[in-house]
């Protein structure tokens, strides 16, 4: 995609709100005033570099409105109420001391979070040890009639005294009004310069679940008889996004995996969790990432994030399986020009605080309504569908498309599995490329300039047990079918075939109704022209040494830059193939299904010289799915290849992952995007 311009550097004002305001335009306290206008005075005394953008094809991508009826993010129907509840030893929160409705025991968890030299002044400044953190929380909830699901909601690390859980309040009365108890939970006083807490943060939401349950179960509780405890989800926000999948995980665990003497007893039917913007891998049970398996997962991410700096929450979506079946699904959005803040009201635009506004950008960031209202929509739909079987909103994340109407106009790269999906390669069991993941499944390259598996990495390193890869495996697809010489000929399209056995299709059980999924990003790459089949030995020993030098001319790709800039780009597409054992073939084209980009481009910084280092775009596959009905004339019974045939590019480089078929919901066919 090409980079968008703005060539001239810019003095801006324009971000003179976000400084020294809090959403809805409530003022800070004093000192934290005075910060800000400090850092207000920095932005508006200097200059910006001129900004690089991706160019935008949102008026393209999002013109299609699929779905009818008032979005998942428009209020429901029920007036929604507020109250507290607390442990009532809180000497800062005069909400959980003074004003809660509900009183809670605190819990002890000394086991699970260690304060280390920072224990004294902690102590004396909450008046609580981890042997007494409370149980404190704001809810929303419905007024009227019937049960609930039951939603938590956890923030991540930020100025313990800056308090975070009333940062999701457009949340809790948007899901309050359509029918779910959304609660808030404060864990502000884990927040700061402590490390290692996640699993603290997870055990913690389990603890009020199981408050929860007391209170669902105690004729003298308010909310006696109202939650629905069959139907719970748990969501976080950057260390409590990853917190979130611990929680998911020590709820099937008898005992602590860090010491087995805390034993655990929750066995919640917890269905779905969501991340929003996670770390993964700070806390790493007996020193390994945490897999999950047979649950719902929603994560999502923005491109300009200035805190977690890479989309982490992709190696939690692909270490989730569904070994059991079912109607689970995972999926992962990537919104572009989005942060990390502004999915809280009280973080707002300064990601790692007030004082990032001396080092950030923030002229790239969407608008913080927008940003918002992109989570509810989200949010709420993924609720609607997993804690009460809406499944008309299902559609929503196998193809954003269909809700381009309702989306804030920017691009998205998405990401969806269910549990119906049977792999034919995922590239993650062995060394050897010609194999598929299915037994018998083989696969074959023609004509291919590159052909390699390889680890997908992440934009840069976070802080902590890390490391700069997705913990994934996929493969690089190159192709040129211009030949070498004088003239401009034109070879026979590479293509990469999967080869089916025998009766395999038959036992998948496909149809009409199954999809052919892919998850696909272009490189940008252009391998050279491929070497004259006719030319003699010499020649083509020439055409090797070529390509052996194709590494050094990709390190000269940064100085050609400024001269390629303005030469047009051909946007690559390719065809999907399918054949039966009749031999009957039927291609599409792949852009039919989504939007085919190489990766998008992110400046987060304002100082040129320190964005110079950074790298400029996170590698995040788009998940393609096409129904099998539109490969016309084909038995679906009896495939017995699928390929990927570069005939509509004369040249590029992609990454291709997770190529394998799965069952369309009933509800796709009434909201598709056809093209």
């Amino acid at each position: 995609m090409t980079p968008s311009h703005n060539t001239e550097p810019t003095c801006s004002i324009s971000t003179f709100n976000h400084v020294g305001e809090r959403s809805g335009g409530h003022p800070r306290g004093p000192g934290q005033q005075l910060l800000l206008a400090a850092a207000a005075t920095l932005i508006l005394g200097g200059c910006y570099a001129p900004m690089i953008m991706s160019e935008s094809d949102a008026d393209i991508v999002l013109s299609h409105q699929e779905i009818s009826g008032p979005s998942p993010a428009e209020p429901g129907s029920f007036a929604v109420r507020t109250m507290f509840y607390g442990s009532e030893n809180d000497i800062n929160r005069p909400e959980y001391r003074d004003s809660v409705t509900i009183v809670t025991d605190s819990v002890d968890a000394s086991k699970l979070v260690q304060l280390g030299d920072q224990a004294r002044s902690r102590n004396d400044y909450w008046g609580f040890t981890t042997e007494g953190f409370p149980l404190n929380g704001r809810v929303w909830y419905p007024e009227g009639e019937g049960t609930f699901p039951l939603v938590l909601v956890v923030h991540g690390n930020h100025d313990p005294t800056d308090y975070s859980d009333p940062g999701y309040d457009y949340l809790g009365e948007l899901l309050a009004s359509r029918g779910f108890i959304l609660v808030s939970v404060d864990m502000n006083f884990i927040n700061g310069g402590i490390r290692g807490e996640n699993d603290g943060r997870g055990w913690m939401l389990l603890k009020h679940l199981e408050a929860w349950k007391g209170f669902n179960e105690d004729p003298e509780n308010p909310f006696y008889g109202m939650v629905d405890m069959d139907n719970l989800a748990v969501m976080g926000h950057s260390r409590g996004g990853e917190a979130v999948a611990h929680a998911a995980s020590f709820n099937r665990l008898s005992h602590y995996p860090d010491d087995a003497s805390l034993t655990f007893d929750f066995n919640f039917n917890l269905k779905s969790i969501v991340a929003i913007a996670p770390v993964d891998g700070q806390y790493l049970p007996t020193d390994r990432y945490v897999p999950l398996q047979d649950i719902n997962y929603l994560v999502f991410h923005g491109s300009h994030d200035g805190d977690v700096s890479s989309f982490h929450g992709l190696r939690q979506w692909n270490r989730i399986t569904y070994p059991n079946g079912g109607d689970f699904f995972k999926s992962a959005v990537y919104m572009y020009r989005a942060n990390h803040g502004q999915w809280n009201t009280v973080w707002n635009s300064f990601d790692n605080g007030p004082r990032s506004a001396r080092r950030l950008d923030l002229r790239y960031l969407v608008d913080r309504e927008e940003q918002r209202r992109f989570a509810e929509l989200y949010i709420s739909s993924f609720l609607e569908i997993t804690l009460k079987g809406e499944d008309r909103w299902r559609p929503i994340f196998r193809d954003h498309r269909v809700i381009g109407e309702w989306l804030p106009k920017t691009m998205y790269v998405t990401q969806f599995q269910d549990a119906s999906f049977q792999a034919l390669a995922t590239f993650e069991e062995d060394i050897d490329v010609t194999t598929g993941s299915m037994k018998g499944v083989r696969i074959r390259g023609d004509s291919l300039a590159t052909w390699k598996e390889g680890k997908m990495v992440l934009r840069s390193q976070n802080r902590g047990n890390t490391s700069s890869t997705q913990e994934n495996q996929a493969i690089w697809l190159g192709w040129n079918n211009n030949i070498a010489g004088p003239g401009d000929r034109v070879g026979p399209a590479a293509q990469l075939e999967l080869a089916i056995p025998s009766g395999m299709a038959s036992g998948m059980d496909l149809g009409s109704g199954s999809s052919l999924d892919l998850q696909l990003v272009v490189t940008g790459k252009e391998p050279r022209p491929r070497a004259d089949p006719d030319e003699d030995e010499a020649a083509d020993d020439e055409n090797a040494a070529s390509r052996e030098n194709e590494a050094e001319a990709n390190e000269d790709e940064d100085e050609d830059e400024a001269e390629e800039e303005d030469a047009p780009v051909t946007p690559v597409d390719l065809s999907i193939e399918i054949e039966d054992a009749s031999g009957r073939t039927a291609r599409v084209a792949l852009s039919e299904y989504g939007a085919i980009r190489e990766p998008l481009e992110i400046r987060i910084l304002r100082r040129p010289d320190q964005e110079a280092a950074a790298v400029h775009s996170e590698m995040v596959l788009q998940s393609f799915h096409i129904p099998v009905g539109d490969f016309g004339g084909i038995n679906a019974g009896q495939i017995r290849a699928v390929r990927l045939v570069f005939d509509r590019t004369d040249k590029g480089e992609v990454v291709v992952d997770n190529i394998g078929f799965s069952q369309m919901d009933p509800s796709f066919w009434s909201a598709r995007v056809r093209n």
